[in-house]
């Protein structure tokens, strides 16, 4: 869009908008922001804002360290007025931010400036990354109390049209929001489970795509209480249902050419596309832990549900975690299958990008495709083609991420020793609970 600071005030002084959220992500994913009255906005968007840098880390606090809020003006959007779009009379507006510190440089811990970095390295290769996005979500109800629930609101199931219900009514507003805000929605339809559904988002630059899955989230998590209802991106929020994932689609560019087609490959998938496909495969151990961030992330990741299991890629066969979609030309592209959409957007973009790039690079060569489904596969025949399992559990993936140099290398090391240390702190807390079901199998057993 090429937005200037001085557009960015025209446009906010031309819709009477009064108040601007400057939002960001921290290392684990979560949504922060902090508003500023419109009439500040042009010393903002010069200066930057100033916050307490422990809010960009999670909640592994260190020390206070002051850093700069620095708004894109390219993010900028106007909330719909059902959305909050009106405070003190007027409309309320969006800007997305880079993190800096007091110095003008980077800050190291800003995941939206750590894809930035990888993005640049794609490009000094001749490349430019473009991302679409299949984020999946539950609708529940509340409880008595008007605390979350897990009560569905219908018993629907994949692509069913059911009665209109306030899960159905808040998904039409949803989109209509997303569309108001000039966010493109491909489609939108009830997923497997009960009350899941998903929103797919259109094709962009990788980096305009997590930004759109930012602003997803925040408005998905807006728009559902005004239908007394409750949205959550948790991975797998029911057991012996289906989870939620978010699949990524990605292609590589040179210039205005689809760099992974090949018209003359009888599949029509270039050796580029074939040589990234082999370095998401080297690294897809190593990535878990950041595309599947949580501890619940890996009750999603089992047989039987549709989530990927097994690190193999195919052309149509969905139980791969790596499938190649069948449009050829500008639509050829892959889909990595395993993220969910707890993760933080930025840190999955760039992690799948430097494998990736690690494959090109080394000119690995993928494995042959996979056409048979790998969920009835003998053991023994996937261990004959060589098929490797996804970690299952946030112990497992933070053991593989600290393994893996390319991985390590796209988060950076101020990101990578703080998600590190938060997530072993998460997976100590978890294993040393006792949880319900352990009392229902053991307290009267023993």
């Amino acid at each position: 869009m090429g937005l200037s600071a001085s557009d960015v005030v025209e446009r906010a002084r031309a819709a009477d908008v009064r108040l601007v959220r400057l939002l960001y992500t921290d290392i684990l994913g979560v949504i922060k922001g902090v508003g500023v009255p419109a009439d500040t906005l042009p010393r903002v968007l010069e200066q930057g804002l100033m916050i307490d840098g422990s809010s960009v880390e999670g909640f592994v606090r260190t020390e206070e360290v002051d850093v700069f809020l620095r708004p894109d003006p390219d993010t900028w959007v106007l909330l719909p007025p059902e959305v909050g779009g009106r405070e003190g009379g007027g409309q309320t507006a969006i800007l997305l931010c880079d993190v800096y510190m007091p110095d003008g440089s980077a800050f190291a811990g800003c995941p939206r400036t750590t894809l930035k970095r990888v993005l640049h390295e794609a490009e000094a290769m001749g490349y430019r990354m473009r991302m679409g996005a299949e984020p999946e979500f539950f609708l529940f109800q509340h409880d008595g109390d008007g605390k979350p629930s897990v009560r569905t609101l219908d018993q629907a199931g994949y692509f069913d049209l059911v009665p209109a219900d306030a899960g159905e009514e808040a998904c039409r507003a949803m989109v209509a929001a997303l569309n108001a805000m000039g966010l493109a929605v491909e489609s939108t339809h009830h997923e497997v489970a009960p009350g899941q559904h998903e929103i797919d988002l259109g094709v962009n630059d990788a980096l305009t795509t997590a930004d759109h899955l930012t602003i997803f989230r925040y408005l998905v998590r807006a728009v559902a209480p005004l239908y007394g209802v409750h949205a959550t991106f948790m991975p797998k929020p029911i057991a012996g249902i289906n989870g939620s994932g978010l699949h990524l689609h990605q292609s590589l560019w040179e210039g205005e050419t689809n760099a992974f087609f090949d018209p003359r490959h009888p599949e029509g998938i270039s050796r580029l596309a074939s040589r990234y496909i082999a370095g998401l495969i080297r690294h897809a151990r190593g990535m878990t832990a950041v595309t599947s961030p949580l501890v619940n992330s890996y009750k999603r990741l089992v047989p039987g549900y549709e989530a990927p299991v097994y690190i193999a890629w195919s052309m149509a066969n969905r139980s791969p975690m790596i499938r190649v979609p069948a449009a050829r030309g500008e639509a050829t592209r892959i889909e990595l299958r395993s993220p969910d959409p707890a993760t933080n957007p930025y840190l999955t973009a760039a992690v799948s990008l430097k494998a990736g790039l690690d494959g090109i690079r080394h000119r690995l060569d993928a494995p042959p495709p996979v056409t048979r489904n790998l969920y009835r596969m003998s053991e023994a025949e996937r261990q004959e083609m060589g098929i490797e399992y996804l970690p299952t559990s946030l112990e497992e993936a933070l053991n593989e991420l600290t393994e893996d140099d390319v991985v390590r290398e796209a988060l950076g090391e101020y990101i990578f020793h703080r998600f590190v240390e938060a997530k072993r702190i998460e997976w100590d807390v978890y294993r040393m609970q006792v949880h319900d079901w352990e009392r229902e199998q053991y307290l009267s057993l023993y």
